[in-house]
């Protein structure tokens, strides 16, 4: 099957990068436990995913997002275009600072300000873009690991 095919092929795997070096606030509470993070607090860390724009950092809220279940933020620099790519599992975006795009391939781009949100299927190529003159702040819910996968 020729989806298998760019799965298999891909040349990115940010799952695998970000396992060693993103864990989730929830694995230093007990299981269940309630949690109140101050922004200050968040811990963001390069994904090694850049562009001529800079670098996307990613900042754990709960769980890992290299190994399953996860919610994190990203930011993302302004004027960020990210290459036509996809991931396994489907994720949730909610906008939190500056204006994105998530569009499919072939799809007309919307701008989406503060407050909006996205839902991207898996294993469906799309580009994802900060389009403000600041700097964009998304969140992500994802209920498998996050992948990168590069479309070809």
């Amino acid at each position: 099957m020729q989806l298998r095919s760019k799965l298999a092929s891909a040349t990115i795997l940010f799952a695998l990068a970000m396992a060693c070096t993103v864990t989730g606030n929830a694995a230093d509470t007990k299981p269940g436990a309630s949690v109140s993070t101050p922004a200050a607090k968040i811990a963001f860390g390069g994904t090694g995913i850049k562009t001529g724009a800079g670098e996307l950092n990613a900042g754990p809220a709960y769980g890992n997002l290299g190994e399953g279940k996860h919610g994190t933020f990203i930011r993302m620099p302004a004027g960020y275009v990210s290459p036509l790519h996809t991931h396994t599992a489907e994720y949730f975006g909610v906008v939190i600072s500056g204006i994105g795009v998530n569009a499919q391939a072939g799809v007309e781009e919307v701008a989406l300000p503060t407050g909006s949100y996205w839902f991207q299927r898996g294993k469906e190529d799309h580009v994802t873009k900060c389009i403000s003159s600041t700097d964009c702040l998304f969140f992500i819910y994802q209920p498998g690991k996050f992948d990168y996968l590069l479309a070809r």
